[in-house]
């Protein structure tokens, strides 16, 4: 089955409609665009061919608005396994056709379908197993693994004779097909969560109906674990997830245990194992319970308990997630500034929260996400929403433009926590995520001011008194450093940007060069230089990132009239 997101590529601006619509029912998609005749798309690409064949190799799931024969042709050298390949779909441009081409085994008939609904049209399904039989027996729906997928061809073949088959076990997908069921069936489907050793004439299906909690501290979690599936004779692949209090969300023993068995960890708060602790069930115990509605197995550990369901559980209706936070830079604009990492973080957050301007500085990666719109300076309780939201199992991301841990929303966040020290925020995976900063995209647009050793300092005096402000403009400028200013005037700052020029001119020369950057990768980006003299509180605004030059910084007048600046690496003896 599908457990990748789909690339969808496209190589016309007339496709990317249709694309979005697709992307509706795979939210976690990402659209690639032929560059110089798309716009609106997550990845631009120049050789269509190299990055098809990439994202192939790569196991992506791969859905072509485009010609099949284009797919075909394209693909041809690298279809070799069809146990591996994954599923492969061209689709019309005008949305009026979806059509598996590979992947039967991992899906592409069920993709195709989910397609088609949203587009209103029917799927062009070719399987002949699947158009006869009403299911794909190699490649199950979510909850069940084929234990023996090299019998299948031989016993798909029987049935297509004429075969009747014998079910054991329930599995609803199975008795409501159009399989030729048969108790008397000389063939045989089971289904069961047990260690079976299937045979020829068997194909074995294990239902994900083991639910395993844990309740640390565990010691050996993995080897214990295994020990205990062994000896109740139950099959890993049946494991549909690992359990545990809220409580243990950050214990890493649970999260090494779903990471080996590949399946993903859940968690229940007090509240909802209140009334099973009350009743003298352990944590691990009420875990299971809860996870299953069913007594769990005796076992030889009290930190673990399994319990199986009478169906394959979907952990994703059960408990809550370990809540996940991502303090994210946009970089200072345009998202061709945006880091990958952050991009993949945009496409798998569940919310956004941050100010207006920034999130709409994400574009089309907002689409379908939860927004929490706030003030600019609003970041305290910017910053407890997000935690918040993150503890109820939500993945957050906080907006910033720039870096998050420059004068942004990283600091912010780790204040509150330090400052308020919920239980519940100690649960959540806090990451944080770089982006380009404003006076690097600012020295980068005009040479390299930042050649040489350089401090970052915020004129906003908000935070800290100005005294302290006028202290280390003092000792920066002193030192000789290059100062990129932060945060230099707003509406009810303005004298400060006049004053921190007059302790800079006390060490440097009036025509020591002063870059301004405004707008740096939106509409009406400007960036110039000027001369120290001549920087006002009118020159710039809270929009404006200001790059102050040492001694020893340069300046290059161009032949079209602008310069550029640059700071030397090497100092010269006088």
């Amino acid at each position: 089955m599908m457990n990748v997101s789909p690339a969808i590529v496209v190589l016309g601006q007339n496709s990317v409609t249709v694309a979005r619509q697709i992307i509706t029912v795979l939210p976690g998609a990402t659209l690639y665009g032929l560059e110089g005749r798309t716009s609106g798309v997550d990845v631009s690409f120049t050789n269509f061919g190299e990055t098809l064949r990439e994202l192939f190799a790569q196991g992506t799931p791969l859905i072509g608005i485009c010609a099949a024969g284009i797919l075909i042709r394209t693909l041809a050298p690298l279809l070799s396994d069809k146990q591996q390949e994954p599923p492969v779909l061209a689709v019309a441009e005008d949305g009026s056709a979806v059509v598996p081409l590979l992947g039967g085994l991992s899906g592409v008939n069920d993709l195709a379908r989910r397609i088609a609904e949203v587009l209103d049209v029917k799927p062009a399904i070719t399987t002949t197993g699947y158009l006869r039989l009403g299911t794909t027996l190699l490649s199950p729906p979510p909850g069940y693994h084929l234990a023996n997928p090299d019998d299948a061809k031989k016993f798909i073949s029987d049935v297509l004779a004429g075969a009747q088959v014998k079910l054991e076990g329930i599995a609803p997908w199975l008795s409501d097909s159009k399989l030729p069921i048969n108790p008397n069936g000389d063939l045989t489907i089971q289904v069961t969560e047990r260690l079976v050793t299937p045979t020829a004439n068997c194909l074995v299906y294990h239902p994900a109906t083991i639910a395993i909690a844990i309740s640390p501290p565990i010691d050996d979690a993995i080897p214990l674990v295994q020990q205990l599936l062994a000896d109740a004779k139950l099959e890993k692949t049946s494991v549909a997830g690992i359990f545990a209090p809220m409580t243990a969300a950050a214990n890493p023993a649970i999260h090494a245990v779903a990471s080996a068995l590949g399946v993903p960890a859940r968690f229940f708060t007090s509240n909802q194992l209140e009334s099973l602790l009350l009743q003298g069930y352990s944590p691990a115990q009420a875990a299971a319970i809860a996870a299953t509605g069913t007594s769990p197995l005796s076992s030889s550990s009290p930190d673990v308990a399994i319990a199986i369901a009478p169906q394959p559980i979907d952990p994703n209706t059960i408990g809550q997630p370990r809540g996940r936070l991502a303090i994210i830079g946009t970089g200072p604009g345009g998202s061709q500034w945006m880091s990958p990492e952050v991009k993949e973080i945009l496409k798998s957050a569940t919310d956004l929260v941050g100010y207006k301007t920034y999130l709409d500085l994400i574009g089309s990666l907002a689409d379908g996400k939860q927004r929490h719109e706030s003030d600019n300076r609003e970041e305290e309780a910017r910053a407890k929403m997000a935690l918040d939201l993150a503890a109820s199992g939500r993945y957050v991301a906080v907006v910033s433009s720039g870096d998050p841990g420059i004068y942004a929303m990283a600091t912010a966040v780790f204040e509150v926590c330090d400052r308020y020290a919920k239980p519940e925020w100690d649960t959540i995976d806090i990451h944080v995520a770089p982006g380009i900063s404003a006076m690097q995209a600012a020295a980068a647009a005009i040479g390299a001011p930042l050649g040489h050793d350089f401090c970052a300092i915020s004129l906003s005096d908000i935070l800290k008194p100005w005294s302290a402000i006028a202290q280390r403009i003092a000792a920066a400028a002193e030192a000789d450093f290059v100062i990129a200013f932060y945060n230099p005037v707003s509406k009810e700052r303005t004298w400060q940007l006049a004053e921190a020029r007059n302790i800079l001119l006390l060490h440097r020369t009036p025509d020591t060069p002063v870059v301004l950057a405004r707008n740096l990768g939106r509409p009406g980006q400007t960036v110039k230089a000027i001369a120290l003299d001549q920087l006002t509180p009118e020159s710039a605004d809270m929009r404006t990132i200001i790059l102050v030059g040492s001694t020893k910084t340069r300046t290059i007048k161009r032949s079209d009239g602008n310069l550029w600046v640059y700071t030397p690496r090497r100092y010269t003896k006088e």
